[in-house]
This record gives structure tokens, sequence and C-alpha cells, in this order.
């Protein structure tokens, strides 16, 4: 690693921390600087997802007091169900040979953004007609589980629409059972990847750091900026990314 690219990772680190301070998608930052680092890809998920998890980690302390049962269901069943899940989805890309993960990372990514551009206004509209009980929510939270091990980019919007699905919960009391599920997928990948050495520190020390300087700067920059700001920058990365990616793969 040389100046110049310990400075990309972590400007990248910064630039991720304060995306998913503001909105989520931070993985829209610093997966591609991995990539272009010349990290393979399934290492360069590894990486990040590791390198993201002190930010997970701050913010879930930060709502510790407002942990409550979720649609009837205890927050530490729910946390136990990420956990596992999270430890299946990121041993399932251990296995998953890079030019496999290759092809994958643009579907994942256009996944992810649209989540994050519709999941919210989609997740209104259902919660008019139909709402969750605790056995569909321990369902998704498995899934949810699962794939935010494998991947993560947008699990956070995720999180928010489905628990949208669930009687009598305001928006405001999502923040705190989803800033805990996310710190615990990302604790329980971050196992996996690290006891199974995928993860590369000389790119992902400086990453992280930068992370935690950019959830700082984010939580700051969030109370000078608009929603629609913070929404229109946060489109913008991720519709760029997902574009770049499938040409990569498939140009």
């Amino acid at each position: 690693m040389t100046v110049q690219t310990i400075t990309l990772a972590a400007a990248a680190g910064i630039f991720g921390g304060a995306m998913n301070a503001l909105a989520g998608g931070g993985t829209f930052a610093t997966l591609p600087a991995l990539i272009a680092l010349g990290l393979p890809a399934n290492a360069a998920n590894a990486t990040s997802n590791v390198s993201l998890l002190p930010g997970a980690a701050t913010s879930a302390w930060a709502f510790r007091d407002e942990l409550r049962p979720l649609g009837g269901v205890d927050v530490r069943l729910l946390a136990a169900i990420t956990f596992v899940g999270s430890l299946a989805g990121s041993l399932l890309l251990v296995s998953t040979p890079t030019h496999v993960f290759d092809l994958m990372i643009p579907w994942l990514l256009l996944t992810a953004a649209l989540v994050i551009a519709f999941g919210p206004r989609a997740a209104a509209g259902l919660h008019r007609i139909v709402t969750i009980g605790p056995r569909s929510l321990i369902f998704g939270q498995a899934l949810l589980g699962i794939y935010g091990g494998y991947f993560g980019g947008g699990v956070g919007m995720m999180l928010t629409a489905t628990y949208g699905l669930l009687a009598h919960i305001t928006p405001r009391a999502l923040f705190a059972p989803r800033t805990l599920m996310l710190a615990v997928a990302n604790a329980a990948a971050s196992i996996v990847f690290v006891t199974t050495g995928l993860v590369r520190w000389d790119a992902g020390v400086p990453m992280l750091v930068g992370a935690v300087l950019g959830g700082w700067l984010g939580a700051k920059l969030g109370k000078r900026l608009t929603p629609g700001m913070v929404r229109g920058w946060t489109l913008a990365v991720t519709s760029v990314t997902t574009i770049v990616f499938f040409v990569r793969a498939y140009g």
C-alpha cells in the first residue's frame, strides 16, 4: 500500500461512513474503492463489512435505551436470529468463487439501490393494506440476516421496510432495533471474515479509521441538509455505482 492507496481507502471510508450516518448505503462507496485498489470482489466485500462495523456499533450503542419488543418479539431473539443468519450468509460468501461473486455484485447492488429508492414508499403503501405478525417477522429477520452477512448493501433500508409492516410502530421507533440488527449482522460477518483471513487489513485499517470520522461528520452534516438533499445524493451515488458494476461485469 502506498500513500496514495491508503489515502483512497481512508477517503472511501469517510464517504461510506457519512452515507451510513445520513441515509445508509455506505457499501456503495467502500466496495468500489477496494476493488479499484485491486482486491478480489469477495475480499473487498469482507473488508468493507469490517471497516464499517465500528460505525454500526456506535449507532447501536447510542440507541440502546430505546430498545423495546418489536411486533411482540423480544429484540434479543431477533438479534440472535440475525447473528445466526449473518454467520450463515458470511460463510456462504467465503465459499463463493470470486468470478461468480463478480457477476452477482451488480444485481446485489441493483437490489439495494431499488430498496433505497422505493423501499420506504412501498412499505408505507403496503402498511395500509397488510400487517405482519411475529412469525412473519422472525422469518423475514432470518432472511435479512443471511443477506446482511453475504452482502449487506441496503440492508438497513430493507429492515426499515420490513419493520414498517408491523402494526402500531412509528417510524421513529424503528431506529433503535434497525441499528442494533445492523451492528449484530456486521459483527457476526466480521467474525467469519477475520477468522477465514478474507479481510485485507492494509486497506481495511485506513478505511475503518475514515469510516469512524465519516460517521461523525455525517451526523453533523445531517443536521444542516434537508431530507431531499440527502436522498438525492444517496440515490445519485447508488445509481452511478450500480451502472459502473454492470458495465464492469457484463460490458
